[in-house]
């Protein structure tokens, strides 16, 4: 009976410490087979802590570590990433284009210094005045030259000073012939210039632009056997300046600067009627004293070249007024003109 009294019960056994004193109970931590202790305290909540991997190995049933990247370092490598695939695309650009215009010079430099494109035949157009032939030799091109080498600014300056050429465009015809396509100066008149001592004149050609063209030497005379057929021409049927004042000396390629010689080429392509076919000379003793000679001996006093519209108006009315019977209209002053009959 006193062993059956003195067996401990279930759940409330009684145990005796370590340091030997008893009577004192100790209640023993109650302990569930489903759920695995808990190192931490939890509050009856199931540890997130992963257990410690102990030498770098995994257990069985060890979980994996877990590391955190920012989102904003993810974008940041990818933009790295695109930067530089597109930078190594445009250097491989770059290159390519490099080498392929180190190539284009090369050929182009090897043309250039090749007798390739040699030039073999000169063209001269649009000379009446002057001979192509003289133009030829005028633009003086090297023998050696080719249509890739040759100075065309050269050959133009050079045929510039040829007073009959205005203006020159130089152009290259493959695969051989340089062509020079010539502007030419025309004739506006003959002006007589008086000699030196006064006894004789000179027939001298000018330009509208005011530029002296050449003596016109007589025709049958030596020296007019090398001037174009098309200088007389020009000459029998251009305006005629006379009574030049004494002093004015031309020289070819030259501009003229007598006032009373550009006052007369001034007023005559100025005019835009039919009164300017029908002004046969021009006498210019001074510029107040411009007088020209129609073609039927009508003179019109007309002084300088202002307000050439309504002198050459006013000239036209009374020639038709007075047609058939007057010889002399005076429209120095536009508004008060003059006229005379026969």
């Amino acid at each position: 009976m006193a062993d059956r009294y003195s067996r401990p019960s279930v759940g409330g056994r009684r145990a005796t410490g370590e340091s030997g004193r008893s009577g004192r109970s100790v209640r023993m931590p109650q302990t569930n087979p489903r759920r695995p202790r808990s190192t931490g305290a939890s509050y009856g909540r199931a540890s997130k802590t992963a257990p410690s991997n102990a030498g770098g190995r995994s257990g069985r049933g060890a979980s994996p570590t877990i590391r955190s990247v920012r989102v904003g370092d993810v974008g940041r490598s990818g933009r790295a990433g695109s930067m530089n695939a597109a930078y190594r695309s445009y250097m491989q650009r770059f290159v390519k284009i490099g080498i392929a215009l180190l190539v284009v010079v090369a050929v182009l430099f090897g043309l250039y210094l090749s007798p390739l494109f040699g030039i073999t035949n000169v063209t001269v157009t649009g000379v009446s005045h002057i001979t192509a032939t003289a133009m030829a030799e005028l633009a003086a091109v090297p023998v050696d030259s080719t249509l890739l080498r040759v100075d065309t600014a050269g050959i133009k300056s050079r045929l510039l000073t040829n007073a009959w050429v205005k203006d020159v465009a130089v152009k290259r015809v493959l695969p051989s012939t340089l062509e020079l396509a010539i502007t030419e100066r025309e004739v506006a008149a003959i002006v007589q210039v008086p000699s030196e001592d006064g006894g004789s004149t000179r027939n001298w050609a000018i330009a509208s632009d005011g530029i002296w063209l050449m003596d016109i030497p007589d025709q049958g005379s030596d020296e007019a056997a090398n001037v174009s057929s098309q200088v007389y021409a020009d000459a029998e049927s251009a305006l005629k300046i006379t009574n030049v004042p004494y002093g004015v000396s031309p020289q070819v390629g030259s501009a003229c600067t007598d006032e009373s010689v550009l006052n007369a080429l001034s007023i005559v392509s100025g005019m835009t009627t039919s009164l300017k076919e029908r002004v046969a000379s021009v006498n210019v003793s001074g510029v107040d004293n411009t007088v020209l000679t129609l073609d039927d001996g009508v003179q019109i006093a007309f002084g300088d070249d202002e307000s050439i519209r309504d002198k050459e108006r006013i000239c036209l009315e009374l020639l038709e007024q007075h047609a058939g019977s007057i010889s002399y209209i005076n429209v120095r002053t536009p508004d008060r003109p003059t006229w005379r009959s026969l």
